[in-house]
């Protein structure tokens, strides 16, 4: 409108100026009304003028003002601190588990019912010049001492391209890599045992065709089975690590196919002394119902490989993978050695009873839990099984057939109560069988009978 008035006025005032000679003949009254028509349009022309400039000058100092404040929030993403241009940011979250554990039908005899803080993690990240980045997440739960779980810097020039070193997950178990936070159940599964945890390394990792293909490879210090690496090894020996997974329907919009992803991931390396042989195989109860006798080393070629695949559509969620680990090793130092091969599989599913989606990185509830509103955030039920075979090779000469067992197998069944996306209640029951190494009765209290566990946990993580 102000440049429609901006149009006008000169237009007026030349009429008015062209008219003025035949104005002469009319009366002086009229014409000093005129004129000072056109006096009164002259001041509402300047004050518009000076109004505008006043507007253009405010905001160019709010966007001057803004351009170099940082931004502050705090969600359930944690607390963010970011440059006002989003090119460096920095993120203070954290990771708090608590757990109340019961065994049923043990006998009485394994006193191990008990509380317990499973992990408590501050968390540290943070993002400069939107290609650098980095990560430090210390331990402080548990029943290990403090620790430091990852400690690593990220360089990334490209999507394609992205740059890590230092200490994180190994890029093998699909369940591994996702967050514990997110989990379908309050732990992993057997098959979990079967991989390498956090390591230390450099990798590159890249995703293409906006997530449709994604690979990670790189060279790592190598860990046993189920292991956490040390802060430092000393050892010439090294692990080749990769990783391939293809989300093809990803970009395919409205498809019941875009939540598909399979792929494929496995290692390759050499490995020597008893650090490199595992330090036992867990129970969906946390229990240890395997591990090698303390004299046994490894000495030689290891490598694991594990297809895997999960599919989310809308409030249904799936996960399975398969997994081989096998090691080279010597009851003791010096003796023969031989190779022996584990195997385990696992399928875990979940539905969202209250409809939001299911997601690799869990479930956001559509209405977050309030009792003064009468929302009660969102509700999922989860199922799995799975089965750990140890190659039976294994006994008597590596492992005691009286307190191992040769074979686990485990069903689970639980619910999850997301009363908002940093705050979860779960609670699951998990039923492990197991198979026995030899024909002797188990020493073992844990293999007298089947593991029946019950576990609940309050969850916050942000």
């Amino acid at each position: 409108m102000k440049n429609i008035l901006f149009q006008f006025v000169p237009v007026l005032l030349a009429s008015v100026t062209l008219a003025l000679p035949r104005l002469a003949a009319d009366d002086s009254d009229d014409i000093k009304a005129l004129r000072s028509q056109i006096n009164t349009l002259e001041q509402k022309l300047d004050a518009i003028e000076k109004k505008q400039e006043a507007g253009e000058q405010a905001a160019a100092a709010a966007a001057a003002n803004a351009k170099g404040k940082p931004i502050v929030t705090f969600s359930d993403k944690g607390f963010v601190f970011a440059s006002a241009d989003g090119a460096d940011s920095l993120h203070i979250g954290g990771q708090v588990q608590f757990d109340s554990r019961e065994y049923l039908a043990d006998g009485g005899g394994i006193q191990n019912n008990t509380f317990i803080l499973r992990r408590a993690r501050p968390i540290i990240d943070g993002t400069l010049d939107k290609i650098y980045s980095f990560q430090f997440v210390p331990e402080f739960g548990g029943t290990a001492p403090v620790s430091i779980y990852d400690a690593n810097v990220r360089i990334a020039p490209t999507q394609a391209m992205r740059f890590k070193i230092g200490k994180f997950k190994s890029p093998i178990g699909l369940e591994q890599l996702q967050d514990d936070a997110n989990t379908f159940f309050v732990e992993r599964t057997l098959a979990n045992n079967l991989v390498p945890n956090r390591d230390l390394g450099a990798q590159i990792a890249g995703t293409f065709n906006r997530g449709v293909f994604d690979y990670t490879a790189g060279v790592f210090n190598g860990v046993a089975d189920a292991a956490n690496t040390s802060n430092a090894a000393f050892d010439n020996d090294k692990e080749v690590e990769a990783r391939v997974f293809s989300q093809p329907f990803i970009n395919v919009k409205d498809s019941p196919l875009a939540g598909l992803g399979a792929g494929i991931s496995g290692d390759l390396g050499r490995q020597k002394g008893a650090p490199a042989v595992t330090a036992g195989y867990k129970t969906d109860g946390q229990q240890t119902f395997f591990a090698y006798n303390s004299t046994v080393v490894a000495d030689g070629q290891s490598w694991r490989y594990s297809p895997q695949a999960y599919y989310f559509h809308g409030p249904v969620g799936a996960l399975g993978e398969y997994v081989v680990s096998t090691v080279n090793v010597r009851p003791k130092a010096g003796a023969p050695k031989s190779q022996l091969e584990d195997k385990s599989w696992e399928i875990s599913l979940g539905y969202v009873l209250t409809g939001e989606d299911a997601t690799y990185a869990g479930v956001t509830p559509a209405e977050p839990f309030s009792w003064a509103d009468g929302t009660w955030g969102a509700f999922q039920i989860v199922a799995r099984y799975a089965d750990l075979k140890i190659d039976p090779n294994t006994f008597p000469l590596f492992a005691s057939a009286t307190t191992n067992a040769r074979q686990a197998s485990a069903w689970g069944a639980g619910v999850n109560w997301y009363l908002t996306k940093a705050v979860r209640i779960s609670q699951d029951f998990f039923d492990t069988h197991f198979t026995r190494a030899g024909t002797a009765t188990p020493t073992a209290q844990i293999l007298q009978h089947n593991e029946k566990a019950l576990i609940t946990r309050v969850q916050i993580a942000f």
